[in-house]
């Protein structure tokens, strides 16, 4: 692709025919990953019904909700159709890296933080080039695009990762007021959203493993044979972790919804379904996470309380790390502390956004965490908690001496005591023997007899280094002179070197008689 655009483009439209080549090409890849798993569930499917362009149309609407954008089935047993409006995010992930990849390739030997947003616009045009015939070949299909939300979420999507990535490659653009500021509160801020979403994975999966019943009954009531059963283990990991995100908001306080009405969250099951009652799951393993009853015990306080904990502990930390790094005073960490936290709202918000929507009609037309709750208690957290944390972090990573080196120190003197009583004891007894103190040995450690071979004095070098320094001193210097006789009737004078004027007319006599 690179040759081609540098031998048929004109000279002044090389790089950015490269870059729109770029998001073209990872378009491509990431619709012909998708491809080639939706063609092996077809081939060994049962009933393959559809036919070959069914299933590529079935990959084009899994790419474009990969993407954000709202999906409608129309063959249900209601004959209304219903919309599918869930994103799996474990696909968002795909599409993500392959645009931050795409960027970080376009942007090879470039410099300027200013040609990152002309990098990152030129390759999101080449990804979205094939985004409008996609929407218009899933029209005819069992699942098709809704063009409207096509045309909303997937741009901003593409342009919100394309920038992102051009920022982290080259850095902040010349009009920003403080790029160091901003570079640490978005360190902070992705480090701290990382944290929130891993214990909300490991949330999810305590709840499945306490489920785990409940969860296998399901998986074997789904699908019978075993293309199906590999089908829903997929779909099951493609949605792993929208499950990390649920988790994470219950453990934020605002929960999550699993049917109009109601609300999981730590003070319980709140609202009721539509019928008056709690909502109806449809059976999927999966699901067998979410907690039913009312939930107001301490163990469950305790354990949602992990989730904002160690988000608000990673946001302060590396906030607190880069302030000292900069010598930012105490002012610009809580301003860093800050922006870190509405950075971290601001994603998580985006992640809820992602992971929740439709599944359906009535009972399933509200699905998952509430994005703007969401992401206001994330940032609240981490305003109230973070900022008063990141300043004590970093009062404490500017001590001279940090408690764990004080505590180390005072365990290292508690082991040199007896040492040093045992030498005194020592003395003691030698001045009683009447054997005079050395003064230079006075107040010293006794030196352990027996000493082995690994434990060397400061400077010692190791034997097996002096050989082998040796072996290699021997085999640069050559082989040693053999001492040799001198021919008859030369005299030996080993103290002086050889002189051409030396006399050796004897040596020709010799020669001549011989």
């Amino acid at each position: 692709m690179r040759l081609l655009i540098q031998r048929f483009a004109p000279d002044g439209r090389v790089a950015r025919t490269r870059w729109f080549g770029e998001g073209l090409v990872a378009a491509g890849l990431g619709f012909g990953v998708l491809a080639v798993i939706g063609l092996v569930l077809w081939t060994t499917s049962p009933f393959p019904d559809s036919g070959a362009g069914g299933a590529l149309r079935v990959v084009a609407g899994l790419w474009l909700l990969a993407h954000g954008t709202e999906l409608v089935r129309a063959e249900t047993l209601s004959g209304v159709p219903a919309p599918i409006g869930l994103t799996p995010l474990l696909l968002t992930a795909l599409p993500c890296w392959l645009l931050h990849r795409a960027v970080r390739v376009a942007l090879i030997g470039e410099r300027n933080p200013a040609v990152g947003p002309r990098a990152a616009a030129w390759v999101s045009a080449g990804y979205l080039l094939p985004a409008a015939p996609a929407v218009l070949y899933t029209l005819g299909g069992p699942i098709s695009a809704r063009p409207l939300s096509a045309l909303a979420v997937m741009p901003l999507l593409t342009v919100v990762v394309t920038g992102a990535s051009a920022v982290a490659v080259l850095g902040w653009p010349a009009p920003w007021p403080d790029p160091y500021r901003l570079a640490a509160a978005g360190r902070a801020a992705l480090a701290g959203t990382a944290a929130v979403c891993g214990a909300g994975a490991l949330l999810a999966a305590g709840a499945l493993v306490l489920h785990a019943d409940t969860a296998q009954r399901t998986f074997g009531q789904l699908s019978g044979p075993w293309s199906g059963r590999f089908a829903v283990l997929l779909l099951g990991l493609a949605l792993a972790p929208n499950a990390a995100v649920w988790a994470a908001a219950y453990g934020l306080g605002p929960g999550f919804t699993l049917g109009a009405g109601s609300v999981i969250a730590p003070l319980g099951l709140a609202g009721t379904g539509t019928e008056g009652a709690e909502p109806r799951l449809p059976a999927f393993p999966l699901l067998a996470m979410a907690p039913g009853g009312v939930g107001d015990g301490w163990a469950v306080w305790a354990t949602a309380a992990v989730v904002p904990v160690v988000g608000v502990g990673v946001l302060a930390w590396f906030t607190a790390r880069g302030a000292v790094r900069s010598g930012s005073g105490c002012a610009a960490t809580a301003l860093t502390a800050l922006l870190a936290a509405l950075g971290c709202g601001l994603t998580l918000g985006g992640l809820a956004a992602l992971a929740g929507g439709p599944l359906g009609t009535l009972a399933l037309a509200e699905f998952g965490p509430d994005p703007v709750l969401t992401g206001a208690a994330a940032a609240g957290w981490g305003a109230l908690a973070g900022v008063p944390l990141s300043l004590l972090l970093r009062v404490w990573q500017l001590r001279t001496v940090s408690p764990w080196e004080a505590v180390a120190g005072r365990l290292r003197r508690r082991r040199a005591e007896p040492l040093v009583e045992e030498g005194a004891r020592s003395a003691g007894a030698a001045e009683r023997d009447g054997a005079p103190e050395d003064p230079a040995h006075k107040g010293r450690r006794p030196e352990r007899r027996g000493r082995r071979w690994w434990r060397r004095r400061a400077g010692e070098e190791h034997p097996l280094h002096t050989t082998i320094s040796r072996l290699r001193r021997r085999l640069r210097s050559g082989p040693e002179p053999v001492d040799t006789p001198p021919p008859a009737g030369v005299p030996r004078t080993p103290d002086m070197p050889f002189d051409q004027e030396t006399d050796l007319s004897p040596l020709r006599d010799t020669a001549r008689e011989r």
